[in-house]
């Protein structure tokens, strides 16, 4: 068959083309995806210096799917003075929630390769999405070791990905930036890469454009004076009130006791004047009826709740809609009766943040921190991410990153990003993390060669590229990434001999590397026409991928291939069962039941591949001869 003959290799999804967990021998991971050569590589790009925490140090993230999002990507960075080649396009769903694998896909995926692009990860220090790109990850709901997360947060550890390191998507990770234990003269001090290995993400969102261009304006007339409201709810006995009092004590130890008022009473704080931070418990606190209190907050100011749910949404609830009652799911709205962190941006904060699901108590942001931080000189994204235990987990911050009224120490351009590193043609700091990472599991000569792989592959010095490759493969005949990219070029290219060399010579040390069996078998059966002798090697394969859909595809085509079409259907079932969504899946349980003469079935998988893929019998003859057949071969009516 034409489109199986051009069936992909199988490698690792992943944001970084040296990952350790190809190091290790007969290593597992945890996903897997058909992809072309080189595909998912970093690009890498010339390197630009810039002005210490400006614009050039931001990159804008724009859903190109939604009208509210250019429109704010554009002001902003217009407003900020973000450079074009700062602005990341994508186009995803404008829904407010994303599966996993679309967020890889559609969201993570191309923001890694805009900041490779311009070499910008050292550079680049705050990702700010805009209203239009999803705001929650579908997981499973199970506590604290569920996987749904905020896409904001998710996106904190793209640096970590970059650089190949493994994190995991259940329950939360400590936050390398939070600063619990740090004296308060130290917190600020501008963030750069070589104090924590994440990016600082923040949204431009709200209940509409207009407040969110607002948000905007206000960040840019950010000023110093206003007092902070800390409302605790009575008679409670919580570590969120202790927060709210250490709060206070800590501003009054630097000089702003006068500035400050605590409520440690049943009332609510309503009609401040002159706000520059604000922190209560919003609905959780029985007192707060209201979802405006009413307060004149001043640009700059920032705000956040101790509400489980309050960034569930910015789809703006009818006028009518007040704060309800757990018990009575009528007062409910985009499914909570809680407040809604909407509500503050449009009320006039400049900063703020929330949760898209249950965060529980100790994950939330830390007044203690955020507003000390803030008033000593930290910036907005600063503040918050100081304040934040925990990424890969619930929490948004809404706002400028760059609103810093209080700032008064500003690093020198070198001082973020020291400029590029010759050997590997990477940004100095990230090459250094990269090599100090992969350092026990291969040879350096092999990973730099590989690294510097990576950049001319990025800039289409194809035979620059080849040739670095080939030297990270002779410096190291164990370095599992050079090898399996060798093998998988050779295959395009059509070198099968020097393909099966290379990955014989992966399974010789690394018999359970379950990439270098799947191409192998594949090549052997497709290519070598030796769909015997490659049989062993598939079925090795998904044993040791626990049934990974792509892997159970290249046995169930092989199968196929030796005419054991009952086999080929079942293993093609699960692989579809797993991955609905995969247009070759699709097409090959099309082929396999029209061999078995099921023509129902194989009509119903070809109609599903050419849903996900209408152009697919445009571009491949064997697709439009099956069309033909099943067409002739359904009884009529």
């Amino acid at each position: 068959m034409g489109l199986a003959a051009s069936r992909r290799n199988l490698t690792r999804a992943s944001y970084a083309g040296f990952n350790t967990e190809l190091l290790r021998a007969g290593s597992m991971f945890r996903r897997l995806s058909t992809v072309g050569l080189f595909t998912g590589l970093l690009l890498i790009g010339g390197n630009k210096h810039a002005a210490a925490q400006s614009g050039a140090n931001v990159l804008v993230v724009v859903n190109d799917a939604s009208e509210a999002s250019r429109t704010i990507a554009e002001y902003y960075a217009r407003k900020r003075a973000v450079p074009a080649t700062n602005i990341c396009h994508l186009t995803t769903s404008t829904e407010d929630t994303i599966e996993r694998l679309d967020f890889d896909r559609q969201v993570q995926g191309p923001t890694g390769r805009c900041i490779a692009a311009m070499s910008g990860q050292d550079r680049i220090l705050y990702i700010v999405l805009t209203k239009g790109v999803p705001i929650r990850i579908q997981g499973t709901s199970s506590g604290r070791e569920g996987t749904v997360s905020s896409v904001d947060s998710e996106l904190t550890l793209l640096y970590r990905r970059q650089l190949g390191v493994n994190t995991p998507i259940a329950g939360p990770l400590p936050n390398p930036y939070f600063a619990a234990n740090l004296p308060v003269n130290e917190h600020a001090k501008p963030f750069t890469h070589e104090r924590a290995d994440i990016f600082l993400v923040t949204r431009l969102d709200g209940f509409t454009v207009e407040d969110v261009l607002g948000l905007v304006d206000r960040s840019g007339a950010s000023q110093k004076e206003g007092r902070i409201l800390l409302d605790s709810r009575a008679s409670w006995q919580a570590s969120g009130n202790t927060w709210l009092k250490t709060a206070a004590e800590t501003l009054k130890s630097i000089g702003l006791g006068d500035r400050v008022e605590l409520d440690e009473s049943s009332r609510v704080l309503k009609n401040g004047e002159s706000v520059l931070g604000y922190y209560s418990w919003g609905s959780n606190d029985p007192a707060i009826k209201d979802r405006n209190l009413n307060h004149h907050f001043v640009p700059g100011a920032l705000a956040a709740m101790f509400v489980s749910s309050d960034a569930r949404t910015f789809k703006e609830p009818p006028a009518s809609w007040a704060l309800g009652e757990t018990n009575n799911p009528q007062t409910y709205y985009a499914g909570t009766p809680q407040s809604l962190t909407g509500d503050l941006i449009r009320a006039g904060v400049t900063g703020t943040a929330g949760h898209v699901a249950e965060p529980f108590l100790d994950a939330t942001i830390r007044p203690d921190i955020l507003f000390p931080a803030y008033v000593t000189g930290a910036n907005l994204a600063e503040a918050f991410y100081q304040a934040m235990p925990y990424l890969s987990w619930q929490t948004i911050v809404i706002g400028d990153p760059l609103c810093a009224p209080f700032r008064t120490h500003v690093l020198a351009t070198e001082e973020i990003a020291p400029g590029m590193d010759s050997a590997t043609e990477l940004p100095a700091l990230f090459a250094a993390r990269r090599l100090k990472l992969g350092g026990g599991a291969a040879k350096r000569d092999a990973l730099t060669a590989y690294m510097r792989f990576e950049s001319r592959t990025s800039r289409g010095n194809a035979a620059g590229a080849r040739q670095a490759l080939e030297e990270a493969g002779a410096a190291d005949a164990r370095f599992t990434p050079a090898h399996l990219l060798l093998g998988m070029h050779y295959q395009q290219e059509g070198a099968i001999d020097r393909a099966i060399e290379e990955y014989r010579g992966i399974l010789a040390y690394a018999p359970n590397q379950v990439m270098s069996l799947n191409n192998l078998a594949y090549i052997l059966a497709v290519n070598r026409r030796a769909p015997q002798e490659a049989l062993p090697l598939a079925e090795r394969a998904v044993a040791i991928s626990k049934g990974e859909p792509n892997v159970l595809d290249t046995l169930g085509w092989i199968q196929h291939l030796l005419g054991k079409d009952d086999d080929a259907a079942r293993s093609l079932r699960m692989a579809v069962s797993a991955a609905p969504d995969n247009v070759e899946l699709r097409w090959h349980a099309a082929v396999v039941f029209a061999s078995l003469e099921d023509v129902a079935k194989a009509t119903s998988e070809l109609a599903a591949a050419l849903k996900i893929d209408p152009k697919l019998p445009d571009r491949e003859e064997d697709v439009r001869k099956l069309q033909e057949s099943l067409s002739a071969r359904r009884p009529s009516r």
